[in-house]
């Protein structure tokens, strides 16, 4: 991949690789989490799944964070390409460096998206597991039933 550089900027480079580090980092954690939370759904164990839940909900705040720094370096990026935010991609931030940073670059931001989507795929097996356990249990309180409530009661209904 051959390159005409706007304008090598070693800072803002810098701060794109350290910025994808953290991402990478943060997802790694996330993705712990999400497997800890799925191994204790599967365990039936409801406080290791509150626990890990609470664990999940204080990455995410912290994802914000890098979602806030994140936005600001693409604007960042934007403003010494000339061009909107809307329009920064990774070919256009590779102007800014050499063809080596661009391919770690590429490297960093192609792991992390891996990590995003197996963090997405085990979430999402997570929120099918509960949900057959919350309809089991539903099916329970049925079963019991309650002659005050004139029918079935209904636990809850769970929407994903």
């Amino acid at each position: 991949m051959t390159t005409a550089l706007v304008s090598r900027d070693p800072a803002l480079i810098a701060a794109v690789s350290r910025h994808l580090g953290l991402q990478i980092e943060s997802g790694r954690r996330l993705l712990d989490q999400v497997l800890r939370q799925g191994a204790a759904i599967r365990e039936r164990d409801a406080e290791a799944v509150l626990a890990r839940l609470s664990d999940i909900k204080a990455e995410m705040a912290a994802r914000e964070l890098l979602e806030t720094e994140r936005t600001l370096l693409i604007d960042r990026i934007a403003m010494r390409l000339g061009v909107e935010p809307s329009a920064v991609t990774l070919a256009a931030l590779g102007t800014l460096m050499s063809d080596e940073e661009a391919a770690a670059i590429e490297a960093r931001s192609a792991e992390l998206r891996g990590l995003l989507a197996e963090i997405a795929r085990e979430h999402g097996i997570n929120r099918a597991l509960m949900r057959q356990e919350m309809t089991f249990l539903d099916y329970l309180i049925h079963l019991v039933g309650d002659p005050d409530a004139g029918g079935p009661r209904r636990l809850m209904d769970v929407e994903a």
